[in-house]
């Protein structure tokens, strides 16, 4: 606030400086050759001053009285605006208490209607009830006079039985029904077993014809296979007694090569005049020493025939000369 009056007080000696001082000094400039001497123009500009400066002074004093009033006022103005602001609020609060009051209210009385509606639908529905009750009642009186007359017929026959009194009898009526009703229920279940069992004969002699025709399969193709080994049998039988017959021959074969070669190495021992240490068994030896002989003899044979030939080529010489 006080740099606010000290701005306004500023503007305010601005505008009187324009206003008035301004003008004369103008004023004096213009007059300023009129003027008698110098000394009288300082003495009336020294008055024109202190005129001004107590001018200034006053309007001063009263800015400053103006200045103080707005000064109140402007206090006065934040005191109303405060109390303004603060009604403001509590206006407001006391506006939202009651809009809260009534939001409440207006759920209370709709969670009384839900329940008035409610009660009011229990109400149809006991009504319902009731009379259903009711309906269901007079079928019950119209039944028990309808069967009236077999209580009689019941107070007749426990007058003749063994039975005391009537509930007796239903008692021993309801225990036939369900020593009925357990029999009829065993019956079924017998015979739900039996056609289980049945279906489950069915199903084993199903099962083991199956396994009958396999077996059949298999023994048809076992015979196959038997009748396939015993024409089998009988051609390697056949192939064995070929196989024997050529191995005696290949024995009789053997024997009488082992007995040539033996012949033949007893005639080699025999030119060779030498006694050969080889057993008698011995074939393959024996065949051995052989074939040496015969390679030695023919070495000799193509040694002699060499030389044969060597003497004819000499004798031939002489001759021809």
């Amino acid at each position: 606030m006080a740099n606010k009056g000290d701005e306004d007080l500023l503007a305010y000696f601005r505008m009187q400086y324009k206003q008035n001082c301004l003008p004369l000094l103008r004023k004096l400039r213009l007059t300023e050759e009129d003027s008698l001497s110098p000394f009288l123009r300082l003495q009336e500009k020294k008055k024109q001053v202190q005129l001004m400066q107590k001018a200034l002074e006053v309007k001063e004093e009263d800015f400053k009285e103006r200045m103080k009033v707005i000064t109140c006022r402007w206090k006065d103005l934040h005191a109303k605006e405060a109390q303004l602001k603060a009604h403001m609020e509590k206006s407001e609060k006391t506006l939202k208490e009651s809009d809260k009051m009534r939001i409440q209210a207006l759920k209370k009385a709709s969670k009384e209607r839900e329940k008035n509606m409610q009660k009011e639908s229990e109400l149809l529905r006991a009504k319902g009830e009731l009379e259903a009750l009711r309906n269901k009642h007079q079928k019950l009186c119209n039944r028990v006079q309808k069967y009236s007359i077999f209580n009689k017929y019941l107070e007749d026959v426990m007058k003749i039985s063994q039975f005391e009194d009537i509930q007796e009898i239903i008692w021993r009526y309801k225990t036939l029904v369900r020593v009925h009703k357990d029999l009829l229920q065993s019956q079924q279940r017998h015979k739900e077993m039996s056609e289980q069992a049945k279906v489950l004969l069915d199903r084993y002699r199903e099962e083991k014809e199956a396994e009958i025709l396999q077996y059949e399969n298999e023994l048809v193709q076992l015979q196959q296979r038997f009748d396939q080994a015993q024409s089998d049998v009988l051609f390697w039988e056949g192939r064995w007694a070929d196989i024997q017959n050529t191995t005696a021959k290949k024995t009789q074969q053997l024997a009488a090569i082992k007995l040539a070669i033996l012949n033949l190495f007893q005639s080699v021992s025999t030119q060779l005049k030498a006694n050969l240490n080889v057993p008698v068994d011995d074939s393959h030896r024996q065949l051995n020493m052989i074939q040496q002989f015969i390679q030695d003899f023919t070495d000799i044979a193509m040694e002699v025939k060499r030389k044969d030939m060597q003497n004819r080529q000499r004798a031939s010489i002489p001759t021809e000369l």
